[in-house]
C-alpha cells in the first residue's frame, strides 16, 4: 500500500521538538461548513450531490456558476511562474506539519505531507485546510470530478471483481476482500499539445518462397524491406499524469479513462468529509512524464504509417507546441485488506466504478494449469506426428 500521508489526531497540542526541529507544527486555519439546522459540520453527500448534515439531515446545495468553465492554461507562463516561486520560497511545495482544531470536538489534527482534507480520528467530523488548493505559493486547483459512485456501489463492484479473478484461492473468493473504503481526491495534471513529427523507417513485407528439391524441398518466409518516410501532425488532448508521487503510477493509470468532460470548477465544499491531497509532483516534472506517453503513442502511429508486416523505425523528430495544462482532483475509493498476514490495496474509480488492485494467487491452481497446458501441447504434438 502506498505510504500516503495520514492525519494525526491528539487531544493535546504536540510538544515542540528540541531546538525547533522540522517536526514542529504550524498552526493553520481549518475549513468547515456548519449546518444551519443544528450547527454540526456538513459533509458532501454523493447521491444528492449536495452538502448534508449527518445528524439532522439538513441539506445545502452547492451553487456552481453555470457559466464557469475549467479552462486550459498556458504552460509556458506556468513555468515562468514556477521559476519565480522557487526563487521566493525555495521549493514549489509546502513542508512540515499543519495543525488545525476539529470544529466538533476540539481535538488537534496534524496534516502531514500533501494531505489537505480528512476526518477527525476522535469524532469523525470533516476537517480540511483552508485554501490549501488555492495557496499563493502553489499551482491552484482548476477543477475536479465529483464523486458519483458511492461506498455501497464500490463495495458491490469489489465483490464482483473478486469473483472474476482467475487463479485466486478458493478461500479468498468465498470470503472476499473486506475493509473500510476511504474516499480520496487525488491530484492530476492534464496536458494538451500540438505535435509535428518527421520520421523515416523500413517497411517489411513477408512473402513465401519454395527452396530446395526432393526431400530438401521446403517453404520459407522471406522479408522484402522498403524505405518509408513521412511527416504528420497530431493533437494530444488531456494527457493525464498523476501528481501524487507516492501512489504506483501503473495502478493509478489502470483506473483510466476518466470522463473529464464532466469536470466542474473547483469548490472546497465538494471535499467536505472526504480525504484530499495536493500535488507533490511539480508540473514541469509532470510534463516530462506526459511527453514520454506522447512519444510512445507517436511511435505507435509511425509503425502504423510505415505499414507492412514488420517495421523498423530509423529516425524520429518531434516538435511540441501550444502546450496547455489543467490541475485537477479526481475521485477514487481506497481500501486495504489483509489475507494470510499480507496487506493488499484496492482502488476504485469513483466515477466509472472501475476496480483495480492487488490480489492473492493460488499457486496450486497455477501449477495445475501449467501441467494441463503441457499435457495438451504434448497430445497435439503426438497426434500430429502419428498423422504425418
Amino acid at each position: 500500500m502506498p505510504d500516503a500521508p495520514t492525519p494525526i489526531s491528539s487531544n493535546e497540542p504536540p510538544a515542540p521538538p528540541k531546538d525547533g526541529g522540522a517536526d514542529s507544527a504550524e498552526t493553520a486555519k481549518g475549513r468547515v461548513f456548519p449546518c444551519l439546522g443544528c450547527g454540526a459540520d456538513l459533509t458532501f453527500h454523493i447521491g444528492l450531490q449536495k452538502l448534508k448534515c449527518p445528524f439532522c439531515g439538513h441539506t445545502e446545495s452547492i451553487d456552481l456558476d453555470p457559466t464557469a468553465e475549467v479552462v486550459e492554461k498556458d504552460f509556458t507562463a506556468l513555468i515562468e511562474r514556477l521559476v519565480e516561486l522557487r526563487g521566493t520560497h525555495g521549493a514549489d511545495r509546502e513542508r512540515g506539519l499543519k495543525e488545525v482544531s476539529c470544529n466538533a470536538c476540539g481535538a488537534k489534527i496534524r496534516f502531514t505531507g500533501t494531505l489537505t482534507s480528512s476526518e477527525c480520528a476522535h469524532c469523525g467530523g470533516p476537517v480540511q485546510l483552508e485554501n490549501a488548493h488555492q495557496a499563493d505559493n502553489r499551482v491552484p486547483t482548476d477543477g475536479l470530478l465529483p464523486f458519483t459512485v458511492d461506498r455501497k456501489t464500490a463495495t458491490k463492484n469489489l465483490a464482483a471483481w473478486v469473483r472474476s479473478l482467475w487463479f485466486a484461492p478458493n478461500e479468498f473468493k468465498r470470503r472476499g476482500a473486506h475493509g473500510k473504503f476511504n474516499g480520496l481526491y487525488l491530484p492530476y495534471w492534464t496536458f494538451d499539445s500540438l505535435t509535428h513529427t518527421q520520421f523515416s523507417g523500413m517497411r517489411g513485407t513477408t512473402y513465401m518462397v519454395t527452396v530446395g528439391s526432393g526431400k530438401n524441398r521446403r517453404t520459407v518466409t522471406r522479408i522484402r524491406w522498403t524505405p518509408v518516410s513521412g511527416q504528420f501532425q497530431r493533437f494530444f488532448d488531456d494527457v493525464l499524469v498523476p501528481a501524487a508521487g507516492k501512489f504506483p503510477p501503473d495502478r493509478i493509470r489502470d483506473l483510466e479513462p476518466w470522463p473529464l468532460k464532466d469536470t466542474v470548477p473547483f469548490d472546497e465544499k465538494m471535499l467536505a468529509g472526504l480525504m484530499a491531497m495536493t500535488y507533490d509532483l511539480p508540473p514541469d516534472v509532470g510534463f516530462i512524464q506526459a511527453k514520454q506517453r506522447i512519444d510512445s503513442l507517436i511511435r505507435e502511429e509511425i509503425c502504423q504509417r510505415i505499414g507492412g508486416n514488420l517495421q523498423k523505425v530509423l529516425s524520429v523528430r518531434t516538435s511540441v507546441d501550444a502546450v496547455t495544462y489543467k490541475h485537477l482532483l479526481l475521485p477514487l475509493w481506497m481500501l486495504a485488506y489483509r489475507y494470510k498476514q499480507k496487506t493488499f490495496q484496492i482502488l476504485v474509480n469513483a466515477v466509472t466504478g472501475e476496480v483495480q488492485g492487488d490480489r492473492p494467487f493460488s499457486w496450486v491452481k497455477i501449477a495445475l494449469a501449467v501441467l494441463a497446458g503441457t499435457a495438451l501441447a504434448t497430445g497435439i504434438a503426438l497426434f500430429a506426428a502419428s498423422n504425418s
